[in-house]
């Protein structure tokens, strides 16, 4: 270990100490009385470190003889997650203090997470991927049952525990496989081993159980089970975070492990993520069609979209990496406004998630809702919103790395997924009012957050606010 070994991993060991100094910091005065500061402090810093990382010069750098590797798409991927967890903490801070959730743990929580995800992205060698994948889930299985006094909470937390570890079981299996027929972890021995399309079965075997292992973390079909159950239970800002987040960091290690450790065979893998893509795109879409609980609809909607990402790895290229890249950038962005949203849904001060309770939203609250009506065509693909760009995106990815079946099965999922974010849409300006309306809770916090997130999405078209150059760049420093 040197101090350049060190330096390259100043923004993980800075988030980390910084997690721990506050935890003790909490532990010994005010605990819970100085939750709301804690959390406001770990979103600055998390936008701090952001700025740092995506403001560092270009290159490819190694750390620990090649365990860490710190290059243009982990500075890329870093700079997402970090923003888009600061963005959550944002807008969940009023909704976990009105009900009394809002303790000091709740915001190290998601920084340690945070920190997992880092590593994860960075990892060149098998053993950093499972150490920064660990360190993400135990923080996620907690926080997906931090309302401790809730039946389904409790139950999500446990349901996400248990399916977890199976999947680390696989991908640790899947490891051992790799590393008895690679000799090594490193991602660069395994790339050797494997060769130019000669790799032995025993470790095409290995790399379909760590993919397994992966598809679970970004809730590919079939390793979607758990999604639904644990989008439910949670509390609403901790699934507003499992949507966000750890998708970037899960989907940008599976993309990392594909091209740095089995770029050399390329048409082996690819009809494993294409086959996932597919599946998660269609099950997803279909799946939520019946949904009468906004979370879950949600959930249904993340594998969906989580389909269309896998779609851009699938063609094997930078320009997919590229695409990808892209995708998830605009996917966060939808997604924070639209669970800024569902966190202000409330009626008698109590939260609402019957997407029912919306009928005739836009009589009593037309500013939001014509903010929703623009995200909800965006999460659809409807042009010219900048969701409909991000899937053109993945689909010309698709079509130029030769899997045009996969971008038609895209374009069928796509509308059929239109179906249920329109229905959404009815309900808010159509449906027939019954009961009590949904009111529009939460503060100005949550109301700037669902605007900023519908004006990106039409302001975005002019040129995607950069995020085009930058993901093509992150795309070429992964794909050699």
């Amino acid at each position: 270990m040197t101090a350049q070994d060190l330096a390259l991993l100043t923004p993980e060991i800075v988030l980390a100490v910084y997690s721990i100094a506050a935890l003790l910091g909490a532990v010994y005065t005010a605990k819970d009385a100085l939750a709301p500061q804690i959390t406001w402090a770990t979103a600055a810093v998390f936008v701090g470190l952001a700025a740092w990382i995506a403001t560092r010069g270009p290159g490819a750098e190694e750390a620990f003889g090649g365990l860490v590797v710190v290059d243009g798409f982990s500075r890329f991927a870093k700079a997402a997650l970090l923003l888009s967890a600061a963005a959550v903490l944002a807008i969940s801070q009023d909704y976990m203090t009105r009900r009394g959730l809002l303790r000091f743990e709740y915001p190290l929580l998601v920084a340690l997470s945070v920190v997992g995800m880092m590593v994860m992205v960075s990892a060149g060698d098998l053993m950093s991927l499972y150490l920064g994948l660990e360190l993400q889930s135990l923080a996620l299985y907690v926080l997906a049952a931090f309302r401790r006094d809730s039946a389904k909470s409790t139950e999500a937390g446990l349901k996400y525990f248990i399916l977890g570890a199976l999947s680390s079981g696989l991908l640790l299996y899947g490891a051992s496989l790799v590393y008895g027929y690679a000799g090594t972890t490193l991602f660069t021995g395994i790339f050797a081993a494997a060769g130019d399309g000669r790799a032995e079965i025993g470790l095409l075997i290995g790399l379909v159980l760590v993919a397994s292992g992966l598809a679970f973390k970004v809730s590919a079909v079939p390793f979607h089970m758990w999604t639904p159950d644990v989008y439910e239970g949670a509390p609403t800002p901790v699934t507003a975070f499992l949507s966000t987040a750890p998708k970037i960091a899960a989907m940008a290690l599976f993309a990392r492990v594909l091209h740095d450790a089995f770029g050399g065979v390329v048409a082996d893998w690819q009809q494993v993520v294409a086959v996932l893509a597919l599946l998660s795109m269609f099950v997803g879409s279909i799946a939520a069609i019946g949904q009468t609980n906004i979370k879950r609809l949600m959930a249904y909607s993340s594998i969906a979209h989580m389909g269309y990402a896998l779609m851009g790895l699938a063609a094997g290229t930078a320009f997919g990496v590229q695409a990808m890249l892209v995708y998830l950038a605009i996917y966060v962005a939808m997604s924070v406004g639209t669970f800024a949203f569902i966190l202000s849904m409330e009626r008698g001060g109590a939260p609402v998630v019957e997407i029912g309770a919306l009928r005739m939203y836009a009589r009593h609250q037309p500013g939001r809702a014509m903010a929703m009506l623009v995200l909800l065509f965006s999460l659809a693909g409807v042009p010219p919103f900048l969701g409909f760009f991000a899937k053109l995106y993945v689909l010309r990815a698709a079509y130029e790395g030769g899997l045009i079946w996969l971008a038609v099965g895209g374009v069928l999922a796509s509308v059929i997924g239109a179906y249920y974010y329109l229905r959404i849409v009815y309900f808010m300006y159509f449906g027939e009012e019954r009961g009590e309306p949904v009111e529009a809770g939460g503060g100005v916090v949550l109301w700037g957050a669902l605007m900023a997130s519908a004006a990106v999405m039409l302001v975005g078209i002019v040129n995607l606010f950069g995020i085009e150059g930058a993901a093509a760049a992150a795309a070429t420093a992964l794909v050699r």
